[in-house]
């Protein structure tokens, strides 16, 4: 794993993706810093960090789009899909080299409320807890891509379906308000995702029988749930969907310094599920 990790981390600043990255982030929040701490007065760097969230839209699938496509497409996969080292490593040294190039920026940011405090009055504790939470946000992004990447061998692909993504989830509040509150309406994007989630079953088992039985039961307790109480569905989409609002575990911080310890255990639990998803996709290929 330690060589692959050394192999991808090199690879990234050889092919200048990692400095364009770091240059683009650190550029871009170092005029937030200069506008609204260094010039209004603003003693909050967290805040200046949420003016960058942005950043993460086309940086992160720029980092993320060659990580297993540029394998598949050059026919190397192979050559690691034959390796002495089990899977799982593989997936994690190429996670890990992604995640340090996004880390490289944020530790550079520690050193920004240091120069507020320098100026006059800093909150530190809230402004590293930012630093550090931003960092985590960067990293659920870079697992999202990573997965998006293992799915095809063309890196415009990988690149497109990973910003797509992560521009639903940044505007993602604004796409709930509009959804609707009807109990109806909340069974059947119950039924919706139970469908998006057979599908997924039925890609990665290939078996029809499986698929169709948890779709089956999924629509008879949804029916059944609905037929008993109907309330239940009630808002039930926004109240549901709303958690995947990512963002706002860091704004919460920058906004109200909120620390939310959940959303932190979230965005960990989220980074578990797609290197997971990543390591099923790519054993599914090696078998297939």
């Amino acid at each position: 794993m330690l060589a692959i990790y050394k192999r991808e981390l090199r690879a990234y600043f050889q092919s200048m993706v990692g400095c364009v990255f770091i240059a683009f982030l650190m550029v871009f929040t170092g005029i937030y810093f200069v506008a609204y701490n260094l010039t209004a007065g603003y003693p909050y760097f967290s805040y200046t960090l949420s003016g960058s969230l942005i950043v993460f839209i086309v940086g992160i699938p720029l980092i993320t789009m060659r990580s297993f496509s540029e394998e598949r497409k050059n026919r190397t996969d192979q050559l690691l899909l034959t390796a002495p080292v089990s899977l799982g490593k593989v997936v994690m040294g190429k996670y890990l080299a992604m995640a340090t190039v996004i880390a490289i920026p944020n530790v550079i940011f520690c050193i920004y409320p240091l120069i507020i405090k320098s100026q006059g009055t800093a909150y530190l504790t809230v402004d590293y807890i930012s630093v550090f939470v931003f960092f985590l946000l960067g990293c659920v992004y870079a697992a999202i891509g990573m997965f998006m990447s293992s799915l095809t061998e063309s890196q415009i692909i990988a690149f497109i379906s990973t910003f797509g993504i992560l521009l639903v989830l940044y505007l993602w509040d604004g796409i709930l308000s509009m959804l609707p509150s009807s109990a109806v309406s909340g069974l059947a994007g119950v039924l919706v995702l139970l469908s998006v989630a057979v599908f997924y079953i039925w890609n990665m088992t290939g078996n029809y029988i499986i698929a169709g039985a948890i779709e089956i039961i999924g629509i008879v307790a949804g029916v059944v749930v609905y037929i008993v109480d109907s309330g239940l569905y009630e808002n039930l989409l926004t109240n549901l969907l709303g958690k995947l609002a990512l963002a706002n575990v860091f704004t919460d911080i920058t906004s109200n310094s909120i620390v939310d310890v959940t959303g932190i255990v979230f965005y960990l639990s989220i980074i578990v599920v797609f290197v997971f998803l990543t390591v099923q996709s790519i054993q599914k290929r090696r078998w297939s």
